[in-house]
């Protein structure tokens, strides 16, 4: 069979002992990786090992298969295979007008192909550097991920000693696999085109990144690394820019101001001398320009904290412009050599201007929401728990009562008393609240009325909250009625899937369009509490006393977020503590930090949820890049998809009522209590992700390799494009 011919010849002995080699070095340029519970820690070695093998067996099958039935250049690479193989001539000076990107694959390519000594840039030879690439990104992925919990952990506290010698946790081992098995990752891997190499080198810049905003101070090194891995980022894409310079410059920027040597102040103002809103907000200008910010863990942040965040970041990085320029200014400089090139260039894109025009096209950022939730449902799936939870509660309590015998009603005198007592009880458990109108000395003059509207209307966010997604829903059909762009390569190229998704929805009919919007709202609810997470909302006010000194609101309140709502997390039920209100913060009493513990699982800063700036700058940098492009491709959203999936934090399986009852757990059998620890110390998400990526991968290689067909003529007779064969392809 040609499946067999292809794998056995991509699938030899000396390929296999050569991945497994390579899967061996990566593993161990990975830190130990920690797995928690009954059995002491180990190293996971073995399983850092097959981790990369099993990416290796994946990528290289796919590369055989397409090798074997595809061994000519196709589509893009009609392109990009000539232009290689001129480059591995050396004439570096010829260059094809079509192509729209930098000649940074091609450079690399001549590289790869002169240090592994292959005299022949064929196209088999070219499509082989993805493989090495598709497997850098595993361990790229991971450190990154690792990387971003070990600043989680120093914003909750802890030495500098501990996070250097902090092992990666199964997490995020199993982040970075799951991102190179992404579907349209994984294609293109196979295919000499740009996405691959080019995510790498932006993870790549990434990872550096992220050590330059962590406990010591990036040096003159550092600077200059950044600038040479912003502009191979650029080589790769023009669109690089808004991720190495917007994303990664922004949050040094943040970094930067967060950083600063405060200065002591109070944590609220005393109402006997600031009554009026002018000084309130004077208070608060005051306490942003030291570099007290208000950024919010995202599972507690409302809409009106993403506004302050912006606020007081702002205000903090205008009062201290030379300590924000002394963080960021590697990032001006690969944007100003941006800039040059564009002057030089007369246009971003290198050829073929006249199909790639920049427009405004704001419908993309309607279209991502679904596509991360295709691609990511089983993350989605502790969304729909507290629906689960209450409906199987609500059917077990009626079941209850039909088969319960009926009760005689209990007296209204018995019913008065219980209330009275369960109200003693609830006042003993609750501390009373300060008077916020009178001074401590006595009654003092009341705030003023300005400040008192302002204040509740800030407390009450469901006020904020409603509006805000009426307003987001009304831009969404404004933007479906007056911003919809078609593009011509959209309806003129069957090959692509997005030829069928329109065809079949938006070109439908425009109550099909407008009904959309419905799917992407709830899309938008589901993607963005993934990033909030699934923490209880309390713990993250009290958490440490580090992640409460960025939690500055000018108007705080203590009303916990809406169980998944569209911004804050669908966390479950609101325990009574979080919706009480308190008008200072700093009252909240702490509780245990759960990262100290250096080697947790799913735990402590696995699970932290991203502050709220890391969040609005994906969203700004996301934006930025997809609304300038009038066409819409699955390939322009890996990035958007890769740095959100970086951020997601992890989530344990919920313990159940009877896991503190020694009696209950008598009753679980050894399997319940086994995955219960399996659960507890494995994010379960991740491995649905994984077997949902392999089916959708296997769906999309057997429709490129098995299901082929021919343009054809209207009447059906005569064959088109020189009788080449078509495949479909994302």
């Amino acid at each position: 069979m040609p499946v067999l011919e292809a794998l056995r010849e991509g699938l030899q002995l000396k390929e296999l002992l050569r991945g497994l080699g390579l899967a061996v070095v990566l593993a161990r340029c990975i830190p130990p990786v920690s797995i928690t519970g009954n059995r002491a820690i180990f190293s996971g070695g073995a399983i850092k090992a097959g981790g990369f093998f099993l990416v290796f067996l994946v990528a290289r099958s796919w590369l055989a298969l397409v090798s074997g039935f595809v061994p000519e250049p196709y589509l893009d690479e009609v392109f990009h295979v000539p232009q290689a193989q001129t480059y591995c001539a050396g004439r570096y000076w010829e260059w094809d007008d079509k192509i729209t990107t930098p000649p940074g694959l091609y450079l690399l390519s001549v590289a790869c192909h002169k240090l592994w000594m292959v005299s022949e840039c064929s196209t088999a030879s070219l499509r082989t550097n993805n493989l090495l690439a598709t497997l850098l990104m595993v361990l790229l992925a991971t450190l990154c991920r690792g990387l971003v919990e070990a600043r989680a952990a120093e914003r909750n506290g802890g030495t500098k000693q501990q996070h250097r010698t902090r092992a990666v946790s199964v997490y995020a081992f199993h982040t970075g696999l799951n991102i190179a098995l992404f579907p349209v990752l994984l294609f293109f891997s196979a295919l000499y085109y740009t996405d691959v190499v080019s995510t790498l080198l932006v993870l790549v810049a990434y990872r550096n990144h992220l050590l330059r905003v962590g406990p010591d101070r990036p040096g003159l090194a550092s600077d200059v690394r950044t600038v040479v891995l912003g502009v191979a980022a650029l080589l790769m894409r023009q669109t690089n820019v808004f991720w190495v310079v917007v994303y990664m410059g922004g949050l040094e920027a943040v970094h930067a101001v967060r950083s600063l040597t405060l200065v002591q102040t109070q944590p609220s103002p005393p109402t006997s001398r600031y009554l009026t809103l002018t000084d309130h907000l004077r208070f608060y200008l005051r306490k942003y320009s030291t570099g007290e910010v208000h950024d919010p863990p995202l599972n507690v942040a409302w809409p009106d904290d993403w506004l302050f965040c912006l606020i007081s970041i702002a205000i903090s990085a205008v009062c201290n412009p030379l300590r924000v320029l002394r963080q960021v200014w590697p990032h001006i400089a690969v944007l100003a050599l941006f800039a040059g090139f564009v002057a030089w260039n007369g246009g971003v894109v290198l050829g073929d201007k006249a199909n790639h025009i920049a427009t405004i096209h704001l419908a993309q950022m309607l279209y991502i929401w679904p596509f991360f939730a295709f691609f990511s449902a089983p993350l989605l799936l502790p969304s729909f728990l507290p629906f689960i939870k209450g409906s199987v509660r609500i059917i077990s309590r009626l079941a209850i009562r039909e088969s319960r015998p009926s009760t005689p009603p209990i007296p209204s005198t018995s019913r008065q008393l219980s209330k009275a007592a369960s109200k003693s009880l609830e006042s003993k458990a609750e501390p009373p609240q300060p008077n916020t109108s009178a001074s401590s000395h006595g009654r003092g003059p009341v705030r003023s009325l300005a400040l008192t509207v302002v204040d509740s209307l800030f407390a009450r966010k469901y006020v904020i909250y409603v509006p805000y997604v009426g307003c987001t829903v009304l831009a969404s059909l404004a933007v479906v009625r007056f911003n919809t762009i078609v593009h011509p390569f959209t309806l003129a190229d069957n090959r692509h899937y997005m030829f069928y998704v329109f065809r079949h929805t938006i070109l439908r009919s425009a109550r099909v369009r407008y009904g959309l919007v419905a799917a992407y709202t709830a899309s938008r609810w589901l993607v963005w509490s993934q990033l909030a997470g699934h923490s209880d909302p309390s713990a993250s006010r009290r958490s440490a006393p580090s992640a409460a000194r960025f939690t500055n609101p000018p108007f705080p309140s203590y009303e916990a977020p809406a169980v998944s709502v569209l911004p804050p997390s669908l966390s479950g039920e609101v325990s009574k503590t979080t919706k009480s209100k308190s008008k200072n913060p700093g009252t909240a009493a702490p509780i245990p930090n759960p990262d100290t513990n250096d080697n947790a699982g799913v735990a402590g800063s696995a699970a932290a949820p991203p502050p709220t700036s890391p969040a609005l700058l994906w969203l700004l940098a996301t934006t930025l890049s997809l609304v300038t492009a009038p066409l819409v491709e699955p390939r322009y959203f890996i990035l958007p998809w890769v740095f959100w999936r970086l951020l997601v934090p992890a989530w344990s399986w919920p313990a159940s009522p009877t896991d503190n009852d020694t009696d209950g757990v008598k009753n679980h059998s050894r399997m319940a209590n086994l995955l219960r620890d399996i659960g507890s110390n494995v994010d379960v998400r991740l491995v649905l992700e994984t077997g949902w990526f392999l089916a959708v991968n296997l769906g999309t290689m057997y429709m490129f390799l098995f299901r082929p067909f021919f343009w054809r003529s209207a009447d059906g007779g005569e064959l088109l494009d020189g009788g080449r064969v078509q495949r479909f392809m994302w």
